[in-house]
This record gives structure tokens, C-alpha cells and sequence, in this order.
């Protein structure tokens, strides 16, 4: 029995020490945490349950039946962020590069397979150099079993990937089915193939950071929804995201207590939008003064500016906010902000996470760029992903709602359960100016007729009450009440029952 004792002391010993002492002075070096390490930071204390701390690869080639070290290069387990359940794998860049293995492969899934049953989120830190070379096809084929399961629990329990070092060639593929992607800067990367392989193919010189580091994906293509300094302010901001998400699409949203009065009235927003009805705002000055303490989490913040999406609660309740930007692109809808709105709207719906839409869009943008690249395919994306879902939905117009922009952004139309409207709200087919040339194109030379007819318009449409005589707005209230009046609506429908006719799945325009 002292045998064995000794054996199982000794066996944990090795896969606490990873790839030994030399490997991990090398990734502390580079200002990173070990695999251990991260875990610690990102669960509560003591509350981290190992699973497979013995598996060791099955590898024999290549002189590798020499090499093996407990655990395989991957720490997996469960715990608790705030006393609610989560699953983990942190893969050790110490042992083998964090490289997957057959059985590396598998511990991953048998955590995302309990995670599945018992519904609870999970979360992936990568650092890994990729498949194991060594191994050939079966390295793949332990991908492709993770690949499964990420979409086998999208949608039934929330997926979140920190990638905190390399994660190269099909590996990105998991975090790219995850739900979101967080980075960090200087020393995470992401791409399907490196810089070597783009220089020989297409001859452009790039470096791996221009390529896929963290700045590139929360800039330019939109891979990543955040990028944090170092590896302990990532892993503390994950604790906080953790906090506005169900545990799985069976559990509600979390509740958080809260001082913060749901009848609590903003007298400064009363003169937030300018009357000059070109002049821009910035719409996250409404967020962040009607949602509880001015507690906002924005998602992709320096991605397709022109809308904003991210978590928020209001009485305690998480709910997930969409909202133009007037200040960018004077908040019109693109290809990019379409893509952007409609992962998290159709996320939100997954998760029973009720919709809060802040509207002021004066359209699509135009241009060829737009309509070569797709728009009314991506533009359809966030109309489908609103029409679709069935959760609590309230939405407020600020200002502009024009033309089909208007329809998209959770109208009444598009099962709107509550649509609201400031007093400044102008509801159209499009602004004043351009509908009167449209109307009276050649017609009118006067410029005095011109602007007579442009005020008529606007008196006719440059208001909420046209769409509120027809019940297309439930009601037009003080901007100083905002809150109150979200924080009634959104406590009336929490109850709120709609389903969608049966189908084996929907055929969302890609």
C-alpha cells in the first residue's frame, strides 16, 4: 500500500511540474502563466476538481515512447467562478508545446461531454502549438472530436475561448465555433496558416502578430471579441463576463442583487440627442445611465464601431444590449456591424438572455465596397437573427429609424414585444431632404419651394407619431424615464412563452 502511495505522489508531482523547470522559467519569461497557473487565477480557491491527471499519450514513433509526461500537455477539470459551475481545459505550452495528442484530444471531450449533461459553460485556455506531429492522422482525428463537441454544445451551454498563447492551422477552428474569443496581446495568435507558408504562396511578408495577433482580430477581421493586456487581467475579466451568463440554455440568467433603483430617472438625457439631427452622440452614454450602475461589458468594442453589442442588467437581471453609434458612420448598418449584431442577437436568443435595442440608423451604408462584399446577404443575417428570436425584446428609438434599417433593428414587425420612442424619433422611408427630391424629382427648381416641401415631410414623418398611430410604437416616453419604463417592460415579459414552428434547423443566409 506505501507503494502505491509513493507511486500516486510521485505520478501527481510530475504533472503538477509539467515540462519541468527550465520550461516553465521559459514561459514566466515570456510574462505568461503556466497551465496551473491560470487555473488557479480563474476558479475559485480550492475549488478546482482534476480529472485525468495520469493520461499519457500512446504515441511509439519517432522516439516519443520515451518521452511522456503525466497529464499529456493539457489540465482539465471543473470548478466554480463565484460558486457557479464551469468546466476547464488549460493547455500547458510546457509539455510538448501544448501540442494535441489522441489522448490529449480526449480529455477535452470527456469534459465537454459532462459539461453537456450537467449544463454548465465551458471554457478552453489555449496555448498550443498545434497537432502533434508525431502522431499523423490520429492528432487530426482528435480535432475533429473536438470540433464535435463544440458544436454538438452550441447553443445548450455557453463556450468561451481565452487564447493566451499559439493557436495555429486547424486548431482554430474550436475556438472559432465557441461562442466568444478573448485574447491577449503580444502573446496570442491566431491563424489557419503562418507567415512562411503566405510568403512562399503569395510572396507578402507579414509577421505573426500583423497576421493574427490580438490587434488584428479586434480591429480588422473580427475574429476576437476582446484583447487584455496580460494573461491575469484576461483571466479576471473572464471571471467578470462569466458572471452575465446562464450556466446553460435550461438555466435562467443570473440575478444580482442591486442598489440600484429600477425607478431611478436620467434628467440629463433629456438633452442627450442634439437638434441639429446631424450632429452626432454617442449612444454609450444612454447605456451606461439606465443600466444598473453603469455596469457595462461591450463585446468587440473596437470592431465595426458603428454598433455596439455587450451584457448589461436591469434589476439585477443580465440582459444583452445592441445599439447604434451615431458617432461612427452616423450609425449606419454595414456588413461588418450586420455580422457583428447578429452572432450576439442569435447567441442572446440561444441563452434566454432578453434583447435591449437602442436605435438611431439612418440606413444601410451604400457603395460598391457594400454591395460587392455581400451586404444584402450579411444586412438579411441580422434581420434573421431579430426575426427569429423568441426571447423578451424592447426596443427604443432615439432618432433616425429610416427605410429598412428601421424594419431590421428589432422593429415592431419583426415581434418587437415592447417599441418605444423619444419624442425625437423620426420614423421614415428615409431623411427629409432626399425623399422630397425623390417625390418632386425635376419638378422643383425653387430652392425656397425645395425647403417648403422638406418641411412638410418633415412634419409629416420627422416624428414618432405616424408609426405610433398605427401601434407600430407601444408608446413615446421621456428620455429621462428611460429606465423605469425598460425595467417594466423587460419584468413584464420574464414570463414571456413564443416558439418558432418545429424544423430539424433554420437556414440562416451565411
Amino acid at each position: 500500500m506505501q507503494d502505491i502511495i509513493r507511486q500516486l505522489e510521485e505520478k501527481r508531482a510530475a504533472a503538477r511540474a509539467g515540462g519541468g523547470e527550465r520550461r516553465v522559467k521559459t514561459q514566466h519569461d515570456k510574462g505568461k502563466l503556466t497551465a496551473r497557473e491560470r487555473i488557479q487565477l480563474l476558479l475559485d480557491t480550492d475549488s478546482f476538481e482534476e480529472w485525468d491527471m495520469f493520461v499519457e499519450h500512446r504515441c511509439t514513433d519517432f522516439g516519443m515512447a520515451d518521452q511522456s509526461v503525466p497529464g499529456d500537455g493539457v489540465v482539465t477539470g471543473y470548478g466554480t467562478i463565484n460558486g457557479r459551475l464551469v468546466f476547464v481545459f488549460s493547455q500547458d505550452f510546457t509539455v510538448f508545446g501544448g501540442s494535441l495528442s489522441e489522448a490529449h484530444a480526449e480529455k477535452i471531450c470527456k469534459i465537454m461531454d459532462q459539461a453537456i449533461k450537467v449544463g454548465a459553460p465551458v471554457i478552453g485556455l489555449n496555448d498550443s502549438g498545434g497537432a502533434r506531429i508525431q502522431e499523423g492522422v490520429a492528432s487530426l482525428a482528435g480535432y475533429a472530436e473536438v470540433f464535435q463537441r463544440n458544436v454538438l454544445a452550441s447553443g445548450v451551454v455557453p463556450q468561451v475561448s481565452l487564447i493566451m498563447g499559439p493557436c495555429a492551422g486547424g486548431a482554430v477552428y474550436s475556438p472559432a465555433m465557441t461562442d466568444f474569443i478573448f485574447m491577449v496581446e503580444d502573446s496570442s495568435y491566431m491563424f489557419v496558416t503562418g507567415p512562411d507558408v503566405v510568403k512562399t504562396v503569395t510572396h507578402e511578408t507579414v509577421t505573426q502578430e500583423e497576421l493574427g495577433g490580438a490587434v488584428t482580430h479586434t480591429t480588422r477581421s473580427g475574429v476576437a471579441d476582446l484583447a487584455f493586456a496580460n494573461d491575469v487581467e484576461a483571466l479576471l475579466q473572464l471571471r467578470r463576463f462569466i458572471d452575465f451568463l446562464p450556466t446553460s440554455n435550461r438555466a435562467k440568467p443570473p440575478v444580482r442583487p442591486t442598489a440600484d433603483s429600477a425607478d431611478r430617472e436620467e434628467p440629463s438625457l433629456d438633452t442627450l440627442v442634439p437638434l441639429n439631427p446631424n450632429k452626432p452622440y454617442d449612444m454609450k452614454e444612454l447605456i451606461q445611465k439606465v443600466v444598473d450602475e453603469g455596469d457595462f461589458f461591450e463585446l468587440q468594442p473596437n470592431y465595426a464601431k458603428n454598433i455596439i453589442t455587450g451584457f448589461a442588467r436591469i434589476e439585477g437581471s443580465t440582459i444583452g444590449i445592441v445599439a447604434n453609434q451615431p458617432m461612427v458612420l452616423a450609425g449606419c448598418l454595414d456588413i461588418d456591424s450586420s455580422r457583428k449584431a447578429a452572432r450576439f442577437v442569435r447567441f442572446c436568443d440561444c441563452f434566454d438572455i432578453p434583447i435591449v435595442t437602442f436605435v438611431d440608423v439612418p440606413g444601410f451604408l451604400p457603395g460598391t465596397a457594400q454591395e460587392f462584399g455581400a451586404i444584402i446577404k450579411h444586412g438579411a443575417k441580422l434581420l434573421y437573427a431579430f426575426a427569429e428570436a423568441t426571447v423578451p425584446k424592447v426596443t427604443l428609438i432615439t432618432r433616425k429609424a429610416y427605410g429598412g434599417a428601421y424594419d431590421v433593428m428589432s422593429s415592431k414587425h419583426l415581434r418587437g414585444d415592447v417599441n418605444f420612442a423619444w419624442p425625437s424619433a423620426e420614423i421614415a422611408v428615409m431623411g427629409p431632404k432626399g425623399a422630397v427630391e425623390i417625390i418632386f424629382r425635376g419638378d422643383l427648381k425653387d430652392p425656397k419651394a425645395i425647403e417648403a416641401r422638406t418641411e412638410e415631410y418633415r412634419q409629416k414623418f420627422a416624428n414618432p407619431f405616424v408609426a405610433g398611430h398605427r401601434g407600430f410604437i407601444d408608446d413615446v416616453i421621456m428620455p429621462r424615464a428611460t429606465r423605469r419604463r425598460l425595467a417594466r417592460s423587460l419584468a413584464m415579459l420574464r414570463e414571456k412563452k413564443l416558439e418558432n414552428p418545429w424544423k430539424k434547423h433554420d437556414n440562416i443566409p451565411l
